[in-house]
């Protein structure tokens, strides 16, 4: 297990940096108020950011070494949701929570290791899942372009960076688009790096404490939306992109180190599927083989938001919403197409196909589970109705 030199590229360590920015700077709000609604401390916030920087760092650096594929994994961030709002409307502490962590971390370690949930997905035909990765991707690609309502000029520079890249450095494209937003946010004066203090987190050790009322309303809701929400696009972009991954055991894995660093603040760790796209995509190298360096330039990054905690998360905040927005957007656009390419490619899935990208994209949250597992549900039961035949008679 090891980085061959020979396979390091800058587009590559660009796409690693970009996904780790829109991985934190999308969602480490969210995770800030789940830590608040269940009374954490300063110290166990920053204990949160130790846990699951280590945790998302070193289930996406090791398992990219050993396979030399891009392995992406990342914090639940709609299980974050569900925490900070059952954190306040249930009046659970930080002991609850914690013993709520392990049961769900338990249960994603079961899952993975019986291959149920592998052997569910591989139900799913591929237009249908290429249809919920697009689906889950393409709000990205429009909040890029929704960004020139509020900095017109940042991202229609970015956006002609990105149209000359590819036209006359198509690999470098994405690390340019990147490097004209920065110059030009900080011509602005729109990066805020003065308040950052740096300084090694220490992690705080939460006794956990397991009550019925904490299962039920929190460690189930946490892992169903973990699965649903998380694991299920993450698992639509590995296919997509057509690497052969152990799903179970990365699954599994992602279980294990939930329930070792759940005492420090690691609620729930899954797979990825908008950074994933980010570092599995031609713009991370042309040679898919390659690619596995920009998910271990991603994990590297976790690793030492972990150790550095707050105040790394501090300098990947300072950048303008717009810019981290822009350089998502345009870095999947080709995993936007490739997506709709293959999800409308054949004739015979091309409506159940379209229907799970519609509902996929619309943003629809029933029961507390995203669009992402409605968006599947909903393209099985076209498909069902479109091409069920009842058996002829013996």
């Amino acid at each position: 297990m090891r980085l061959r030199l020979t396979d390091l590229s800058l587009s590559a360590a660009t796409a690693g940096f970009v996904a780790a920015l829109v991985g934190f700077t999308s969602s480490v709000a969210i995770v800030f108020q789940a830590a608040t609604a269940l009374g954490a401390t300063p110290a166990q916030i920053g204990s949160w950011m130790w846990a699951l920087g280590l945790g998302m760092g070193l289930c996406t650096l090791v398992p990219s070494l050993w396979l030399r594929q891009p392995v992406m994994v990342a914090w639940s961030t709609p299980g974050a949701a569900v925490l900070a709002t059952a954190g306040i409307a249930g009046g659970f502490d930080m002991a609850q929570a914690t013993g709520a962590f392990i049961v769900c971390a338990v249960l994603i370690a079961l899952f993975g290791v019986t291959g149920w949930f592998e052997r569910a997905l591989d139900r799913i035909p591929m237009p249908i899942a290429s249809a919920l990765l697009a689906g889950v991707l393409t709000r990205f690609g429009l909040d890029a372009f929704v960004a020139l309502k509020s900095a017109f000029t940042l991202v229609l520079l970015m956006l002609a960076a990105y149209l000359i890249g590819r036209r006359l450095w198509a690999r470098y494209a994405v690390p340019g688009v990147l490097l004209v937003g920065v110059c030009y946010a900080s011509a602005m004066g729109r990066l805020h790096l003065g308040g950052v203090q740096w300084g090694l987190t220490l992690p705080v050790f939460t006794m956990p404490e397991f009550t019925w009322r904490a299962t039920v309303s929190l460690a189930m809701p946490l892992f169903v939306v973990t699965m649903a929400s998380q694991n299920l696009p993450g698992v639509a972009a590995i296919r997509a992109a057509g690497y052969p991954m152990p799903i179970s055991k990365i699954i599994t894995l992602t279980g294990v180190a939930t329930l070792v660093l759940a005492p420090f603040g690691a609620f729930a760790l899954n797979l990825s599927a908008i950074t994933a796209a980010i570092c599995m995509g031609r713009e991370a190298h042309p040679d898919p083989g390659k690619r596995y360096v920009a998910a271990a330039s991603c994990g590297l990054i976790y690793c030492v938001v972990g150790l550095f905690g707050a105040a790394v998360t501090g300098v990947l905040t300072a950048f303008p919403r717009e810019l981290v927005v822009a350089i998502a957007g345009l870095a999947l656009l080709g995993s936007i197409g490739g997506g709709l390419a293959l999800a409308l490619k054949d004739d015979a899935h091309r409506e159940a196909a379209l229907i799970t990208f519609l509902v996929t994209l619309s943003g629809v949250s029933l029961a507390g589970i995203g669009s992402a597992f409605w968006g599947v549900v909903a393209g099985a039961l076209a498909l069902f109705v479109q091409q069920w035949r009842p058996r002829a008679a013996a």
